[in-house]
């Protein structure tokens, strides 16, 4: 299993924290998501792709800004 941490600035608020949850974990490689509205930050554990969490961010109407 992979845990990867998107940096998403655009997080800000509880509405952001459930929209990139439920895009995110819609995902069928997807086992965790979770977004830190402090941090601006979603982790991700599961074999889905860097490019398909990506695309899933993008879906809910946030960029990403860099991926550890």
């Amino acid at each position: 299993m992979t845990t990867r941490t998107y940096d998403v600035p655009g997080i800000s608020c509880g509405h952001c924290k459930t929209a990139i949850e439920t895009e995110v974990g819609q995902l069928t490689t997807v086992t965790t998501v979770d977004v830190d509205i402090d941090a601006k930050s979603v982790r991700v554990e599961g074999e889905a792709t860097e490019a398909e969490v990506t695309a899933a961010i993008d879906e809910a109407g946030y960029d990403v800004a860099a991926v550890s």
